[in-house]
């Protein structure tokens, strides 16, 4: 590296003293060169405009051009020069000698010194971008772990088993090669994690290095591209150079969409060009690299509905591993994990707290714990108890309590009527899930109060009856406000959006409703993240008003079904409320009614 260095410095003295000397010529190649007994004539016939004498040389500017020549210079010969020039009518002045030297540094040192002030500049923004420097801009910036310097092995994940199962044959081959080419089978060049954000994909990509007992190169897709041109494929190259010298080995890139993402027709405009050329660079090596060396690519993103096709075709991301969020039994497995290390109170039942974590992600349920320990801590207790862990749930899917925002007495009363009203609906309907506590405690999120509902079990479909009573469970809130006031008020309003989005999808997307028909009119969303943009319509303006108005039917029969729920229920409705009031945190054990029991049927009338 030094001599590198010392090399690029040489050549750019050199070239700082060539361009000197070639800007030496071309300032003497401009200039006549004349005898002083030619000065002199020329003195004489008026064809010289000014003079500048030194100890000696005559340096002088003619009247008009002398064979394509503007000014001169000639050896001062007569020391009283000076006194013949000026009575020919010559304008004199003074100077000092000049020689190569002086003429070369007075604009090679200006060229130096904004040099060393751009190098000066371009350190410090490198160093705050992790750039390296000049020399590095086109290093790779992977981090490498060697052999278990991970810390981490397969025994360190959970809830993924398939995942785990799949990626158990990478480790295999990495230990022996020649198992698997026996039988002429090769090991898949690249390996995509695919999955929400939150499951576990670095993790498992670690896990397979430290299984493995190989070096690990750890990158993240946005550090192959910078400002410069040409820089996110100049780092491409290094990677692979330096994975094939610490084969067999593995390479994660992490946040592929990041460099992956799909091209754009639209080449060469602004910074997609740098980023197309790093993409280009990466297939590019994934053609050129043998797997039987012993390099495995593995990648991971959220995204994988953007990234090019050329990259995930077989034979660059053979095989993509979906790593989901964790059902019961896997949510049951993280949690073991995550409190190895925390004082847990023998009375926690985990699978209890994994039955009350739907949808929660592997980093969810290591931050629940986490949050549960911060709770324990507060209260200067010796164990984590269950408590602690409702606590945790409650604080990460509400908020945190705000008991500072007091309410005034009809608004405190009005939330307790409207939590209730959620509170028996889900109790009273079969098919919602049952109560678990409700509460009149404002939360951090800007809800006044909540219920939450607890599933028994996880689901993957959901019949058009669950979706029905989810509706009316939704809209039981606002129903108990108009039973009980008259009117409704804006608390509901994050109900009725919920309501709302669930009938439209029911009518656009499920083809539930009679009046529209069985046909999807609206495209389902990204499987994991949403892009946010608006999705042009397909259908005709007559569709589109019988899609609103089979929605508005379903959102005004669910208010309807809610209503005579809670009209059966008045004597529960009130008394509910008033304990609710009075303890502000009530579960099924403090008001049997919210427990739901064998036979509780929904009312005579029709869901829908």
């Amino acid at each position: 590296m030094d001599k590198k260095h010392g090399f690029n410095i040489g050549y750019f003295i050199l070239a700082l003293v060539l361009m000197g000397m070639f800007q030496l010529w071309l300032g003497w190649r401009d200039v006549a060169q004349l005898s002083y007994s030619d000065v002199m004539r020329l003195v004489g016939e008026g064809k010289i405009a000014s003079v500048t004498l030194t100890e000696t040389t005559i340096q002088g500017q003619f009247k008009q051009p002398q064979d394509g020549k503007s000014v001169f210079v000639a050896e001062r010969v007569d020391p009283a020069a000076a006194e013949a020039f000026e009575k020919a009518g010559v304008k004199v002045s003074g100077g000092t000698d000049s020689n190569w030297l002086t003429t070369i540094l007075s604009w090679i040192l200006p060229a130096l010194l904004f040099f060393g002030l751009w190098m000066f500049l371009f350190r410090g923004f490198a160093e705050r971008q992790g750039m390296g420097g000049l020399i590095n801009i086109g290093k790779s910036k992977a981090k490498v772990y060697v052999e278990r310097q991970t810390g981490v092995t397969f025994g360190d994940v959970a809830g993924v088993d398939e995942a785990k199962l799949e990626l158990q044959e990478i480790v295999s081959f990495l230990k022996d090669k020649d198992k698997y080419g026996r039988l002429g089978a090769r090991i898949p060049k690249g390996i995509l994690l695919v999955g929400p954000p939150g499951t576990g994909k670095t993790l498992m990509a670690r896990a397979v290095a430290g299984e493995a007992g190989v070096p690990f190169f750890s990158i993240s897709g946005s550090e192959f591209v910078e400002m410069f041109v040409g820089v996110g494929a100049a780092r491409v190259r290094d990677l692979f150079e330096q994975a094939r010298q610490a084969a067999p080995c593995i390479i994660f890139i992490d946040e592929l969409d990041a460099l992956g993402r799909a091209r754009s027709p639209f080449a060469g405009y602004g910074g997609a060009d740098e980023k197309e050329q790093t993409l280009n660079q990466l297939l590019s090596e994934l053609d050129g690299f043998d797997p039987r060396v012993g390099i495995v690519l593995l990648a991971a993103t959220n995204r994988p509905e953007i990234l090019d096709p050329a990259l995930t075709r077989a034979g660059r991301f053979d095989r993509q591993v979906v790593i989901d969020r964790p059902d019961r039994k896997g949510r049951e497995a993280i949690l073991k994990v995550h409190v190895r290390g925390v004082a847990v109170a023998p009375g926690v039942d985990i699978g209890e707290v994994a039955a009350i974590t739907p949808g929660f992600t592997g980093a969810d349920l290591a931050n629940l714990v986490n949050e549960a320990a911060i709770f324990a801590t507060r209260r200067n207790a010796d164990k984590v108890t269950m408590d602690d862990f409702t606590n945790a749930v409650e604080r990460i899917v509400a908020g945190s309590e705000r008991k500072s925002r007091l309410l005034n007495p009809a608004e405190r009363e009005r939330v307790a009527y409207h939590e209730m009203g959620h509170a028996l609906a889900a109790a009273a309907l079969p098919k919602t899930d049952p109560v678990h506590k409700v509460s009149i405690i404002p939360r951090s999120i800007g809800a006044l109060g909540y219920t939450m509902q607890r599933p028994t079990d996880d689901r993957f479909l959901i019949t058009e009856g669950e979706l029905k009573e989810r509706m009316v469970a939704l809209l039981a809130g606002r129903a108990a406000e108009d039973i009980v006031y008259g009117e409704v008020s804006t608390g509901a309003a994050d109900d009725l959006a919920k309501a709302t989005d669930v009938a439209r999808q029911s009518v656009t997307r499920f083809g539930m409703s009679s009046a529209v028909g069985q046909a999807v009119l609206e495209e389902q969303k990204q499987q994991w993240l949403g892009d946010g943009t608006p999705r042009q319509r397909d259908y005709s303006e007559a569709t589109a008003r019988e899609v609103d108005v089979a929605v508005r039917q379903m959102l005004d029969e669910a208010f309807a079904t809610a209503q005579e729920l809670l009209r059966s229920r008045m004597g529960e409705l009130k008394a509910g409320a008033s304990l609710l009031l009075e303890r502000e945190t009530i579960t099924p054990d403090d008001f049997p009614p919210l427990r739901r029991a064998a036979s509780v049927a929904a009312p005579a009338r029709k869901v829908a």
